[in-house]
């Protein structure tokens, strides 16, 4: 499980850029966004820095969270 804080995720509409923007590179993978945390918790086989890029393509800075 890849687990990503998203600090300037605040509402459904940046929910929804995120998650199009996860299921985009992988469409299997199972995503849970805490919108009031910035958190995205993502299993999928892709390496973190794959979903790390895909975020910044959309506009949102994140890095991998410490657990």
């Amino acid at each position: 499980m890849i687990r990503l804080d998203v600090p300037r995720m605040t509402s459904e509409r940046c929910r929804m850029t995120v998650m199009g923007a996860l299921t985009g590179i992988d469409p299997d993978a199972k995503c849970q966004i805490d919108i009031e945390r910035g958190t995205v918790a993502v299993d999928s086989t892709l390496p973190p820095s794959d979903f790390i890029e895909a975020l910044e393509e959309v506009g949102y800075a994140s890095f991998v969270a410490h657990v």
